[in-house]
């Protein structure tokens, strides 16, 4: 994953934008120290807009599909009234164990609930509406996640879904690789769709930012 603007244009993005609470820094340090594949944590810029879109919604009520090192999660939860829910779904126990750890550490982690087991598994039991809903997991599945989530959004939410736009390979025809394919159907797949409004942003690697509509 790359970002799709020049990297001198994120780093004044991230300057100018809200800063990462301390523990948010330290947890994704520790990510770029243990973690195989520490690019997947989605960083300050894009945590900074994870949580000003909660806000903006006055979510109570979040569902998060893939989880990582918990990075995102916390940010929501920061973001979230007392009371307020985060429910994130993931299949990696040693990258959730490192969130568990910052999790606990945070006054805000007693709001993140992790479901370790395939996220359709867990899609399928969760009930009542969602006021966001983060889609960042395993690619092949992202037209099914899509779809859930319309089932289970809020008419006032939102729906996110990161890397759409995969390091630019989604300009690529034939697609190089099955992942590349299936996000290329998503992202034809949300355009083509008459229940909502959506914008791809290039924020990172490109985000959905999808809302139904009302009427």
């Amino acid at each position: 994953m790359k970002p799709m603007v020049l990297p001198e244009v994120e780093a004044y993005a991230e300057a100018h934008s809200n800063n990462e609470s301390d523990i948010c820094r330290r947890l994704r340090e520790d990510t770029h120290r243990t973690m195989e594949c520490p690019q997947m944590v989605v960083g300050p810029l894009e945590g900074a807009f994870l949580k000003v879109m909660a806000m903006s919604v006055g979510a109570k009520r979040i569902l998060e599909i893939g989880t990582f090192t918990g990075y995102s999660a916390l940010c929501f939860a920061e973001s979230l009234p007392d009371g307020g829910e985060v429910i994130t779904c993931d299949i990696d126990p040693e990258s959730t164990t490192l969130a568990k750890k910052y999790w606990a550490e945070s006054p805000h982690g007693s709001k993140i609930q992790l479901r370790l087991a395939p996220a359709l598994e867990t899609l399928a039991t969760v009930d009542g509406q969602f006021d966001l809903i983060f889609i960042d997991a395993d690619k092949a599945n992202y037209v099914n996640y899509f779809q859930r989530a319309l089932e289970l959004v809020a008419p006032t939410g939102v729906i996110l879904i990161d890397n759409v736009l995969w390091s630019g390979d989604v300009l690529k025809s034939p697609p190089p690789d099955s992942n590349t394919e299936a996000i290329q159907k998503l992202n034809r797949l949300v355009h083509a769709e008459p229940r909502i409004s959506a914008v791809l942003l290039t924020i990172r690697d490109g985000v959905f930012l999808i809302k139904p509509r009302l009427s």
